[in-house]
């Protein structure tokens, strides 16, 4: 599964928000995180954060696009069936 997240760094807390919309009408799931934006500390943090929420080990998730942006592409590993795939499912068909 693949996901669009905009990540808001140096937040008070880690946490999954919900959804947004860009101004051209494309949906991401918004993450905050406490990490800085730097030497790939966020990156992590979203990592820790969407494995967290999704009850998936930290190897399931891969951040493939967007390593420097707030808006990154996030590659998850999971079965069709499962939690994860469920919870993201909803997630997007908000």
């Amino acid at each position: 599964m693949h996901l669009k997240v905009r990540v808001s760094p140096n937040a008070s807390v880690d946490r999954v928000e919900g959804l947004g919309e860009d101004a051209a009408g494309r949906t991401f799931l918004k993450v905050r995180v406490r990490a800085v934006p730097e030497d790939g500390k966020a990156n992590k943090a979203v990592i820790k954060t969407l494995a967290k929420a999704l009850r998936l080990p930290k190897s399931s998730l891969q951040v493939v696009t967007g390593q420097t942006a707030r808006l990154k592409g996030v590659d998850i590993v999971c079965a069709d069936d499962s939690h994860a795939a469920r919870l993201i499912n909803e997630w997007m068909s908000r």
